[in-house]
C-alpha cells in the first residue's frame, strides 16, 4: 500500500497550524503499520527548507490561461523525517517566506488562485509520468480540485482510477472564486461543471467533497458541527455525502512531543513528574519575571476570533481585578486589536501577566512543560492539537466544549476526566472555568493524581492511523 499526501503544509518544513502537524506525523505512523507514505508540498522560502539538500526528480511546465509556468519536483534529502518529502518548486509563485500570508503585511497573497492551481496541476503532471501510489490523500481546499481533475480533465484522466481521500481540517476556508476565472482551469468536461459549483462560485472545498471517494475530518465532533452549521454554507452538501464521510480524531507525534527526550526542553522528565514540572515552570517564571507561587495558565496559538483570542483581554482582566490568583502567559500572533489589548495589560499586571507576540516553537514546548493549565476558549476547533500536547506534558487543559476539544478533553467531574470544560462562548462561563482550575490547584493530592493520569493517556496516531489504513485498503479493494 502506497499513499501520497498532497498538502499545503508539512512539519517541520512548513507549518501554520494543525494541518502541518498532521501531514508531518500521520505518514510516520502509517509506515509503522506497513504502508509506504510520501508527502508533497510547495517549496516555500523558509529557513528549514533552504537548509536541506534536494534531488530533482521531474521537470515540466503547464499553462495557466496565457502563461507558461515552469516547475520542478524535488525530493528532500533529510533522512530524519521518517518518510519521503517532495516539493513543487515554482520560483515565481512559492519562493516566499509565508505559506498563506505575507509576513510583512499579514495579508494573503494576491495571486493565491494561481498558486494553488499551479501546485495541484504540477503534482498531477508529475504523477502522470511517475505514479507508484495506490491512494491520493488530499488536504483542505488547496488540493480540493485534485479529485475533480483526475476524473474530468482530459489531461489527467489516466489517474482517474486512483482512489482519493479528502480531509477537511478547517471548513471555514473554501478557496472559492468567480466563474469568470474558468479560463485558468485545465480543460474539463463541460457536463461536469456542476461539480465545481456551489452557490454560484467555483468552490474547491465543495468540489473535493463531491468528487472524493472518502471524506474525512479531524474529529467526530467536528464532522457533526460541519453538518449542523459550521461549514460556511456547505451543511446540506456534507449531510448529503454522509455515506462516505467519517470523523477521525487527530493524534500527535509522540516522538516529537516526548517530555523524556524533547530537544527543545532544557530539562527532561526522568521519574519524578512534580520535580520536572517545577523546574520547567521556574524557567518560565524567571525568564519573564512572573510569580512562581501561583498556578501558571497559558494560551498558545493564533490571536484570532476562531481561537477565541478576543475573549482573553477582558477575561484575564476580570479574573485578576476580582482577586483571582493565577499567572497568565500568552504566546501567539494575529489580530492587531487583540495584540494591542494584551500589550497594554503587561504594565498593569506586572508579575502575573506577560505575552510574547510571536511564533516560537521552542518557547511553546517550554510553556507546555512549565505551565499548570492551558486555556483554549475556541469558537471553532476542528480537532485541536494544543490540548493533546498539554496532556502529554502534564498541563491541564481548560477548554470550551466544541469540536475536537469536546471529543478529547473530558471534564474532571467525570470519573476519568482529564480537563476542565465550559460550554458557552462568553466571559462568565470561561471565568467560572478559571476559578475551577485555581480551586483544583489548591487540592494537592487530587492535583498530583490528575497530572499523573493525563500523562498516561495515549493520544498518539496509532489508532487513528489504523483507521486511515483501513479506509485506504477498502478503497483499493474496490478498484
Amino acid at each position: 500500500m502506497k499513499i501520497l499526501h498532497i498538502s499545503a503544509e508539512c512539519y517541520p518544513a512548513a507549518k501554520a497550524g494543525g494541518l502541518g502537524d498532521v501531514a508531518g506525523a500521520l505518514p510516520k505512523y502509517l509506515r509503522d503499520l506497513g504502508a509506504e507514505t510520501a508527502v508533497i508540498i510547495p517549496k516555500y522560502r523558509s529557513k528549514w527548507i533552504y537548509e536541506q539538500s534536494y534531488e530533482p526528480v521531474f521537470q515540466g511546465h503547464l499553462s495557466i490561461a496565457h502563461w507558461t509556468v515552469p516547475f520542478a519536483i524535488e525530493k528532500c534529502g533529510n533522512p530524519t523525517l521518517g518518510f519521503p518529502l517532495y516539493m513543487v518548486n515554482v520560483p515565481r509563485l512559492f519562493d516566499r517566506p509565508g505559506i498563506y500570508n505575507d509576513p510583512q503585511t499579514g495579508q494573503g497573497y494576491w495571486d493565491d488562485l494561481e498558486r494553488w492551481l499551479v501546485f495541484q496541476q504540477a503534482v498531477l503532471q508529475w504523477l502522470l509520468h511517475h505514479n507508484p501510489y495506490n491512494v491520493f490523500h488530499c488536504h483542505d481546499h488547496h488540493t480540493g480540485l485534485v479529485p475533480f481533475m483526475i476524473k474530468h480533465c482530459r489531461a489527467y484522466r489516466a489517474l482517474a482510477h486512483i482512489p482519493t481521500v479528502f480531509t477537511i481540517h478547517n471548513g471555514q476556508y473554501h478557496g472559492a472564486f468567480h466563474w469568470d476565472k474558468t479560463f485558468m482551469l485545465p480543460d474539463y468536461d463541460r457536463d461536469a461543471g456542476g461539480l465545481l459549483d456551489w452557490d454560484g462560485m467555483i468552490n474547491p472545498l465543495a468540489t473535493g467533497i463531491k468528487c472524493c471517494w472518502q471524506l474525512t475530518t479531524v474529529s467526530a465532533g467536528y464532522m457533526e458541527e460541519l453538518r449542523a452549521g459550521s461549514s460556511g454554507g456547505l451543511e446540506w452538501l456534507i449531510n448529503n455525502e454522509r455515506a462516505k464521510s467519517v470523523g477521525i480524531v487527530n493524534g500527535i507525534d509522540t516522538d516529537v512531543w516526548n517530555p523524556k527526550t524533547d530537544p527543545l526542553l532544557g530539562t527532561h522528565l526522568n521519574v519524578n513528574v512534580a520535580d520536572w514540572k517545577a523546574k520547567a515552570k521556574l524557567f518560565i517564571t524567571q525568564k519573564f519575571h512572573l510569580r512562581n507561587d501561583l498556578p501558571l495558565i497559558i494560551f498558545i496559538g493564533r490571536l484570532v476570533g476562531e481561537k477565541g483570542a478576543d475573549l482573553l483581554p477582558n477575561l484575564i482582566h476580570r479574573f485578576l481585578s476580582e482577586g483571582g490568583e493565577a499567572v497568565f502567559f500568552i504566546l501567539g500572533t494575529g489580530e492587531q486589536s487583540v495584540s494591542d489589548a494584551l500589550m497594554r495589560m503587561k504594565s498593569r499586571y506586572l508579575g502575573v501577566f506577560d505575552t510574547a507576540l510571536m511564533y516560537n516553537e521552542e518557547l511553546s514546548h517550554r510553556l507546555y512543560a512549565g505551565a499548570d493549565f492551558l486555556l483554549m476558549p475556541s469558537r471553532v476547533e476542528p480537532c485541536g492539537l494544543n490540548q493533546l500536547y498539554s496532556l502529554r506534558y502534564g498541563t491541564i487543559p481548560i477548554v470550551r466544549a466544541v469540536g475536537g476539544l469536546r471529543d478529547t478533553v473530558s471534564d474532571i467531574a467525570d470519573e476519568k476526566g482529564c480537563g476542565i470544560q465550559f460550554a458557552a462562548f462568553n466571559e462568565t462561563e470561561a471565568l467560572e472555568a478559571l476559578y475551577r482550575a485555581t480551586d483544583l490547584y489548591q487540592q494537592a493530592e487530587k492535583w498530583a493524581n490528575l497530572r499523573q493520569h493525563i500523562m498516561q493517556i495515549d493520544h498518539s496516531w496509532k489508532q487513528s492511523a489504523q483507521r486511515y489504513l483501513n479506509i485506504y485498503q477498502d478503497m483499493v479493494s474496490r478498484t
